[in-house]
């Protein structure tokens, strides 16, 4: 068996780019390899800013051999028929097989392939790879036709084994594989050779290079951390940087150094986003007053003074940024310290003119419409509606300030600190910062109820503004980060919670996006645009004139108010957008409780009872209903639901009627038919009771009770009499054991 060393090195790899780069060049060579018949025992591939490596262990010499047959023509076929085989197949008349088939004798050709070297296979997969190399950007340079990210200087390919170690020939548009590699550009320079993986691992380390990214990022961590402990400080944890500066440096040294006092005031995230956005330098909390007062950065190379010329520069580049923050915060500030409210609506008093969507106005519009909301909301959420609307008035001032249009990543921060400086009281203030959450699955809901209330109301609006004009998520398109925000809602909800219904506030948001939706509902439904022009008598050419005449809040002439009671009695035949908005909800929740471990299917089948936009009590209801569904009574029970709708659906389809009526317990015969009907009634009201109780377990409880009595009728007695009377009446007490039963879930949607 024999292990390959491949190496790719080049000018420097963008660090955003390594770690995809890694994987492909893993994927593409192993893929290949594995095509051509060479297998491997393990893969691992690295990538520094410099080079791509791919380490190969446990390859065969040589590729097996193969032998493919194919079946030809019988052997009395045409002439033409046989020679097309044969050039098909490579071989001569008297090297294929006869054999016995059902239809007769036919020739069949066996193709031997003998197994090719190694070294030649992995010649041609490294090729593919170089030639055919993802890069999300590449660039030519020279003569030659081959596109990489930077121009590409060395090919390291070496195939070794117990006898050693051999260059395997690649030459891709001129530059020709070898055994020599590069170490650290400045502190290791020339060409050193290399005979296997290991050998190149210790020699690039002996050469100023870590090869491992990973290895690199816990140096980086490491040193960082023992840096600022020894000062009684804490490095700000920020992964995506330390990955990104893990790219950045062969052989990373890490350097610490202070913020000028002049800029300890700014906000700590402000200081944090500055240096993370333009310096890449890791914040230094001091965990006694919160402050970020020094920086960490990491550089490629040992320098003779110990760094300190490297932080020198550092800190007169980081004061040039940190100035021009100091600016923008001072200058926000001062436009609405000690101001209240005026203050923050002066700030953003530009909002006004910027466009949120062309169909849903300005975001001053879209504030409005926020503040509307969440006045609504406040009482069920226990907020004050006064602070709850004016929290959502002030929460998207800072989209208008200096500050943020630098650091857009800053938007609430900033209008938290914004409102505190112009007095507000702190729940107005927090809930600047706190409404756009939840960002991501693991970042933590607002709480605070005004906080809660504005949160809502923006996402809210945001779903029924979009929905209104037809822009719904498609497949995996969602541009405007729709799921996320109805996520949001229902994460809110739940873990507050919170005693909600959703559909009215729905409801509220469709009516602040009224006009939009009729004329979503107008441009869709051509079938609508004709009726009323044919009854009012227009032209349909001047229909658009007419319902704009609607839009001026149907002023009281009679043909707009004709026109009025046309659109209201017309839209009605249109699907309700909040219906279909609704089930967008349901399945988010379904996503949002997989984790849970709770099943889509008892999810759907509460949610189709109807009415189901309490989402408190829908989860709890759900989860009430799985528990029963694992009893022994419960699958017992669903196994009897499912007979008994199923034999009514086919004797309905049958006769072509509906057996519906309440079935007549004077016409039960037996023990077992009186005792299902006595079963019943007791289970229905002590089930609606239960259910108005909102205790769902005595509710499946109670269900519970009907298991023996079901099981005992369809074990003793036969539906189908041959008295009509009785089948008729049986079949009517089928029906009301689903009508009771669904007085908790639709079972139909259960699956299995």
């Amino acid at each position: 068996m024999a292990d390959l060393l491949l190496e790719l090195f080049s000018e420097e790899i963008p660090a955003r780019m390594q770690a995809r780069a890694a994987e492909d060049l893993r994927r593409l060579v192993t893929d290949r390899l594995v095509e051509n018949g060479l297998t491997y025992a393990a893969a691992a591939a690295f990538a520094t800013p410099r080079r791509l490596a791919l380490s190969l262990t446990g390859l065969p010499k040589v590729t097996p051999d193969t032998a493919e047959e194919r079946k030809g023509p019988r052997t009395d076929a045409p002439q033409p028929a046989i020679e097309g085989f044969l050039r098909s197949t490579g071989l001569t008349l008297d090297a294929l097989e006869r054999r016995a088939d059902k239809k007769g004798e036919v020739f069949f050709a066996v193709i031997r392939r003998p197994g090719r070297p190694a070294s030649e296979v992995i010649a041609e997969a490294v090729e593919h790879a170089v030639r055919n190399f993802p890069w999300p950007k590449s660039m030519r340079w020279g003569p030659g036709s081959l596109r990489w990210v930077r121009p590409l200087h060395r090919i390291v390919c070496v195939l070794s084994d117990e006898a050693g170690a051999s260059v395997v020939p690649v030459e891709i548009d001129g530059i020709r594989s070898g055994d020599q590699t590069e170490g650290h550009r400045f502190m290791a320079r020339g060409p050193f050779r290399v005979a296997h993986f290991d050998d190149y691992a210790a020699k690039l380390a002996a050469h100023r290079v870590v090869l491992d990214p990973e290895e690199r990022a816990h140096r980086i961590w490491h040193d960082a951390t023992q840096m600022a402990f020894a000062l009684g400080m804490e490095v700000v944890e920020d992964k995506g940087l330390l990955a990104e500066v893990a790219g950045l440096a062969e052989w990373p040294v890490v350097l610490m150094g202070e913020i000028g006092a002049e800029f300890l005031d700014l906000p700590p995230e402000v200081l944090q986003t500055s240096m993370r956005e333009h310096q890449k330098f890791f914040s230094v909390r001091n965990p006694k007053t919160g402050r970020i007062e020094r920086f960490v950065t990491v550089a490629n190379i040992e320098a003779p003074d110990g760094g300190a010329a490297i932080l020198k520069g550092n800190r007169r580049v980081l004061a040039a940024r940190l100035s021009d923050a100091k600016f923008f915060w001072e200058n926000d500030r001062r436009k609405v310290a000690g101001q209240g409210i005026a203050g923050i609506e002066a700030m953003a008093k530009p909002l006004d003119s910027v466009v949120f969507h062309q169909k849903l106005g300005s975001q001053a519009e879209r504030i409005a419409r926020i503040a509307a909301l969440a006045r609504e909301i406040a009482p069920a959420v226990g907020a004050d509606p006064d602070l709850a609307e004016q929290a959502a008035k002030v929460a998207k001032a800072d989209l208008a300030s200096a500050m943020v249009y630098e650091f857009p990543e800053l938007q609430g921060v900033m209008g938290k600190y914004y409102a505190r400086a112009a007095g507000l009281p702190e729940p107005v203030a927090n809930a600047a910062e706190a409404h756009y959450r939840p960002l991501g699955p693991s970042d933590a809901v607002p709480s605070e109820p005004v906080s809660v209330a504005v949160a809502l109301a923006d996402k809210i609006d945001m779903l029924t503004g979009f929905w209104a004009i037809d822009e719904k998520p498609t497949g995996s398109k969602d541009p405007f980060a729709l799921r996320r925000a109805a996520l949001g809602v229902i994460r809110t909800v739940l873990e507050n919670d919170i005693r909600l219904r959703i559909k009215p506030l729905l409801t509220l948001g469709d009516d602040l996006h009224y006009l939009q939706w009729a004329s979503s509902a107008f441009a869709k439904v051509d079938e609508v645009r004709r009726s009323i022009c044919a009854e009012l008598g227009i032209e349909v050419e001047d229909f658009d004139s007419a319902k704009r005449l609607i839009e001026k809040n149907f002023r009281s002439d009679r043909r707009e108010a004709r026109l009025a009671d046309l659109l209201n009695t017309k839209m009605a035949d249109i699907p309700d957008p909040r219906d279909d908005l609704l089930t967008f909800l349901a399945d988010r929740l379904k996503v949002a409780l997989r984790d849970q471990g709770i099943r889509h299917d008892v999810i759907q089948a509460c949610f189709d009872l109807g009415g189901q936009d309490d989402l408190v009590l829908l989860v709890n209801r759900v989860r009430a209903a799985q528990e029963f569904l694992a009893t022994e009574d419960g699958a017992n029970l669903l196994t009897a639901y499912r007979r008994a709708s199923n034999i009514v659906r086919i004797e309905e389809e049958k006769d072509g009627v509906e057996y519906s009526m309440p079935p007549d317990p004077m016409f039960a015969e037996g023990a077992e038919e009186a005792a299902l009907f006595e079963a019943l009634d007791a289970a229905e009201p002590a089930i609606a009771a239960a259910l108005r109780a909102e205790d769902f377990t005595a509710a499946m409880a109670a269900m519970a009770r009907l298991r023996l009595p079901v099981d005992a009728f369809f074990d003793k007695v036969t539906v189908n009499a041959p008295n009509q009377i009785l089948r008729r009446n049986r079949l009517c007490l089928l029906t009301r054991i689903r009508q009771v039963m669904r007085q908790v879930a639709v079972w139909d949607a259960i699956e299995g």
